[in-house]
């Protein structure tokens, strides 16, 4: 009688699983068609040559020093800077937004990081060149100032000016991302720490920060990732002058295409994949740390 009550069980508990994942059914499709099938269909395409051959050939170039090891080269350096700064800049922010801002003036100030977080594409870039550009509005009155900020090598078209962009939608990011991390610090934690003879200094060295640490490289990972695949702006500020992987794509994908490698643009793709899923990887690896902390 027990054998039958628990085949039956575990009958429905297989039934129940069933049925619980058939609402999740449209995001497999949805996540499958636009999201696995491009990756899956993009890298057999970077692993044939122009006869429909299979080769490698496609990757030598990422491989191998040259304009497409360079631009691998710059577009991680631009992902890493802005990531830096957006990091500890939009770190401080939401400190001072958790501590100071408070009702109606904190919802304030997360929807204005909101709106330019998102920001992005040939509207920043317009925006930024109508502001620093030779002629901008904040260079003529910096001029009239007495500075010139294009008496040296500044220029808004070069990897600085590029660097000045991210920065501007890197730092409200970083503010949503690490701003419920700060706000998940328990008081208690604070006066424990003060009750033991702790001082503000210790608190923050010994146990502040080294819960903050992982959700704060979750967030540098994840503005890396956000760095790393941007298009838009760059292509509109710097029309290719400063090298990165998203605009040659962009650029092979419109029909510029190396006559004995027509699936260049494919493997470099997939080279910005690999690249995307580390970063991913280290995020994910971050949240599960910060986790812990939160289910304490």
């Amino acid at each position: 009688m027990e054998e039958v009550v628990d085949s039956r069980s575990v009958r429905r508990l297989k039934t129940n699983r069933w049925t619980g994942a058939l609402p999740l059914l449209p995001f497999f499709a949805f996540t499958g068609f636009f999201l696995l099938w491009p990756v899956i269909a993009v890298t057999i395409r970077s692993l044939k040559g122009n006869k429909n051959e299979w080769t490698l050939a496609n990757y030598r170039p990422i491989i191998h020093s040259g304009p497409y090891f360079h631009a691998f080269v710059t577009s991680i350096k631009l992902s890493l800077v802005t990531s830096v700064i957006g990091a500890f800049i939009g770190a401080l922010f939401a400190y001072v937004v958790v501590k100071y801002a408070h009702g109606k003036f904190g919802a304030v100030l997360d929807s204005v990081s909101a709106v330019f977080a998102n920001s992005g594409g040939v509207p920043l870039a317009f925006m930024f060149v109508a502001a620093f550009g030779v002629e901008g509005i904040v260079t003529t009155v910096l001029k009239s100032l007495g500075w010139d900020i294009y008496a040296g090598h500044f220029t808004i078209f070069s990897f600085t000016g590029v660097v000045m962009v991210y920065s501007f939608f890197q730092i409200p990011l970083m503010v949503l991302v690490f701003k419920p991390a700060i706000s998940g610090l328990r008081k208690e934690w604070s006066e424990a720490s003060i009750n033991l003879g702790a001082t503000h200094f210790t608190y923050w060295r010994r146990v502040a920060i080294p819960i903050l640490l992982p959700s704060f490289i979750g967030a540098f990972f994840l503005l890396f990732a956000g760095g790393f695949s941007a298009y838009a702006t760059a292509r509109a500020l710097t029309v290719g002058t400063v090298p990165l992987v998203p605009i040659i794509i962009g650029t092979l994908v419109d029909g510029n295409v190396i006559s004995d490698q027509a699936n260049l643009g494919d493997a470099l793709a997939v080279g910005m994949i690999v690249v995307a899923t580390v970063a991913m990887s280290g995020y994910i690896w971050a949240q599960r740390a910060a986790a812990k902390w939160r289910n304490q």
